[in-house]
């Protein structure tokens, strides 16, 4: 059975938590802006491809996430500013290079062709200016 991670904005904690409760995973096709990003992609990769390739943290050292709501069938987490912000003023060279350095991180799932991280590195990093623009936060639903 595999996971899915949807990613979606929020004003706050307490709107993210309910975003599961008002509507079956399968049935989300966007948050309060009618736009979100679904993927196999984990959270935790995801901030760890940020946070060591474009703030230069080594992978055993990228924080914890913040859990939201946690329920048997289903999970809410919150990507943290540190993790946002660096992502949110990256220019082309510095996804570029994250990319290019999470690519060569050894023992590790999830994708290891540069181009394609690079790819997905520019849609979050577009789909974070959204939800700034909107005054949201970026958080993760995940379930099986």
């Amino acid at each position: 059975m595999g996971v899915t991670y949807k990613y979606f904005g929020a004003p706050d904690g307490a709107s993210a938590a309910r975003v599961p409760t008002t509507m079956r995973p399968e049935e989300l096709g966007g948050d309060e802006l009618g736009q979100g990003m679904y993927t196999k992609v984990k959270p935790e990769t995801m901030a760890a491809m940020v946070l060591t390739g474009i703030e230069g943290i080594p992978p055993s050292r990228v924080p914890p996430l913040e859990l939201v709501v946690l329920h048997p069938d289903y999970a809410v987490v919150k990507l943290p500013p540190s993790v946002v912000e660096p992502l949110r003023r990256a220019g082309e060279e510095e996804l570029g290079a994250a990319a290019f350095i999470w690519s060569t991180v050894p023992d590790r799932r999830g994708p290891r062709d540069a181009f394609v991280i690079y790819q997905m590195l520019h849609e979050w990093q577009q789909f974070a200016h959204r939800l700034q623009e909107n005054g949201h936060q970026l958080y993760c639903l995940v379930w099986p």
